[in-house]
């Protein structure tokens, strides 16, 4: 009965395994081939969380690319309509003042991008936050992310006006730092991108080996059941047969 009692308990085994598609399901499966298993599961987990930090700051980079976009057109306008209030042979000081009106709205407008432009509730634009650190892979190393001071005091055209003596050459500055300002985001998403493509690879190598040592292979585990279910039958087979010899031996003794 011992041996009836092994097989149906190693078949319970086999089929906790087939239900979880695990060939590795507790420390009993195979003690090292788990503590392996958990280690693998971690850098997974971590590589993952990983890309997705990456992923999050990417996003915030197109965010403020859009933004810095955005204050460019402003300052392309304003450097028109400061092109428009250098002609002194026919701008009065009324058309300049009219010009002023629009240059101040335009300024306005920059501020307003600045100081509301945020991600995850984060103001990343007006010179609070600019430095952000992330963990982009499963053992903590982390890249630094930084966007730009979009201020008009940054930008030095806080006290621009057509009014006043003024130089064109503030606006062209102006434009100067936003472009270094998204061509420095633009290069760091790239980095970033290197870094995802990085992780993801590393992490699907990882799921490999992960899913070599703990996933059932099925063609081969239902082969092995087969066969436990064939030994199964042969033993409960000649058990019967023992059986009945004896009972056939004892009837012969008494007849």
């Amino acid at each position: 009965m011992s041996s009836i009692s092994s097989i149906q308990s190693s078949s319970y085994t086999d089929y906790g395994r087939f239900a979880s598609g695990k060939k590795i399901n507790s420390a009993a499966d195979g003690a090292a081939e788990l503590s392996i298993i958990q280690k693998e599961d971690a850098q997974v987990r971590g590589y993952k969380a990983g890309e997705n930090n990456i992923g999050s700051a990417q996003d915030m980079l197109k965010v403020a690319d859009g933004a810095m976009s955005g204050i460019a057109d402003y300052l392309q306008r304003m450097r028109e309509l400061a092109v428009q209030a250098s002609n002194t042979a026919t701008m009065t000081d009324a058309d300049r003042k009219s010009i002023q009106y629009e240059v101040d709205q335009l300024k306005q407008g920059i501020s307003d991008i600045a100081s509301q432009t945020t991600f995850n509730t984060k103001e990343f634009l007006d010179g609070t936050n600019q430095k952000f650190e992330l963990a982009t892979d499963a053992n903590g190393n982390s890249m630094s992310v930084q966007t730009t001071d979009a201020t008009l005091q940054m930008l030095g055209i806080a006290d621009f006006d057509v009014t006043k003596d003024f130089d064109i050459s503030d606006i062209d500055d102006a434009l100067a730092k936003v472009n270094a300002g998204r061509s420095s985001m633009g290069a760091q998403s790239n980095a970033l991108e290197y870094a995802y493509n990085y992780s993801t690879n590393t992490r699907l190598n990882v799921t490999a080996g992960k899913s070599r040592l703990e996933d059932l292979d099925f063609p081969e585990a239902i082969s092995e059941q087969k066969k436990k279910q064939t030994l199964q039958e042969y033993v409960l087979f000649m058990q019967r047969k023992r059986q009945d010899e004896e009972a056939n031996r004892m009837r012969s003794l008494f007849a």
